[in-house]
């Protein structure tokens, strides 16, 4: 069968795409794909000792959702009328077995907060003084690519997690391909990110990626004893088989990572024309993550109408700032800011998640 190439949404891995575009599908792929690549040793690239001695994380079981879950109070005129209950299951993270004590510091509470480029408005030190998240919750989006369904984007927040021995939050992503767009080209990903509670910077992620033409299994730990990112990744292609990468390198105190990101941009207080700052490490490089809330509006979402803040991002990368596009997020506009709806305009076309169902979760 001859390889046909279409424009179609797959995950890219440049540090702009990163920041919003990873989250749902970009670029080119081969027409004649329809299912998850097999390997006989995918069991074998979850393995990574380096991490395991690195680091111990614990996550208790999660208490069944209520069997009737009611909107948060602070949600604008949504109506959850699709929304189903669900039992949030549990995030597949390593278990991993060591008693080291946590290398995480406790950032003392300063009279300004840092870094300084960070906004201190509606702050205690490093915390927020309404923390947007709730255990439980649960955000899905409707992806689609030129009108049609390409999939589904959750974004949720699961139990309490422990790492060494520290309070983390514990957000996830998941990406799935529908059943139209599986049969082009097949996609299963998720990551969970793992943020400490006291100091809202993140200890470590885990990613998965199932797709038609590569299997990818990475995780990363940020040391903040010395300030250093690791990152280990191991992976299966069609085209090349098997390959492994290291990345170490030292990072800024208090930085993101590309996926703690997008639920970093909640812990702030939004108005329009206001913009906000802070820092992302990624793939061996520090950057400045930048997004201005351009203007309110109301929209209407198949879980309601919601009045939303519409933010555009850019970055800064080596003193420079650049535009990542024509990418916007729609944040609700209140004390939750729920990621509603993202749009991204690509080569041909145009990309656009949109909420379709919420389970706003538990104080």
């Amino acid at each position: 069968m001859g390889i046909k190439k279409i424009w179609y949404p797959t995950p890219i891995s440049s540090h702009i795409a990163a920041l919003i575009v990873t989250l749902i599908f970009t670029l080119t792929v081969a027409g004649c794909a329809s299912k998850i690549l097999k390997y006989d040793n995918a069991e074998e690239l979850k393995r990574n000792d380096e991490f395991a001695k690195a680091v111990k994380i614990e996550i208790p079981e999660l208490p069944p959702a209520p069997s009737l879950p009611t909107p948060s109070p602070s949600l604008v005129g949504t109506t959850p009328s699709t929304t189903t209950t669900t039992t949030l299951p549990a995030t597949k993270v390593a278990k991993i077995k060591n008693k080291k004590k946590s290398k995480i510091p406790i950032p003392e509470a300063p009279v300004r907060r840092q870094p300084e480029l960070e906004s201190d408005e509606d702050f205690d030190g490093r915390r927020p003084i309404k923390d947007p998240f709730r255990v439980g919750e649960r955000v899905i989006h409707d992806i689609t690519y030129t009108g049609l369904t390409a999939g589904q984007l959750t974004i949720e927040v699961g139990q309490w997690a422990q790492v060494n021995g520290r309070k983390s939050y514990q957000l996830a992503m998941s990406l799935k391909s529908s059943s139209l767009f599986s049969k082009f080209y097949a996609v299963e990903d998720s990551v969970t990110t793992l943020m400490d509670y006291e100091s809202l910077v993140p200890s470590v992620y885990t990613l998965a990626v199932k797709e038609s033409s590569q299997l990818r299994e990475a995780q990363m730990y940020f040391d903040w004893n010395e300030n250093h990112a690791n990152f280990w990744e191991k992976k299966v292609t069609e085209k090349a088989g098997r390959e492994v990468r290291k990345l170490d390198w030292e990072i800024p105190l208090f930085s993101q990572n590309v996926f703690s990101a997008i639920f970093y941009l909640r812990v702030f207080k939004w108005e329009v024309g206001k913009t906000h700052s802070f820092r992302v490490s990624h793939d061996n490089e520090n950057l400045v993550f930048k997004a201005t809330a351009l203007r309110r509006e109301k929209i209407e979402t198949a879980v309601g109408e919601f009045t939303a803040l519409v933010i555009k991002p850019e970055i800064e990368l080596q003193g420079f700032f650049k535009s990542i596009g024509d990418n916007f997020i729609w944040i609700s506009d209140d004390d939750r800011k729920l990621v509603l709806r993202i749009e991204s305009k690509i080569k041909i076309g145009s990309l656009v998640t949109e909420i379709v169902e919420i389970q706003p979760g538990t104080q």
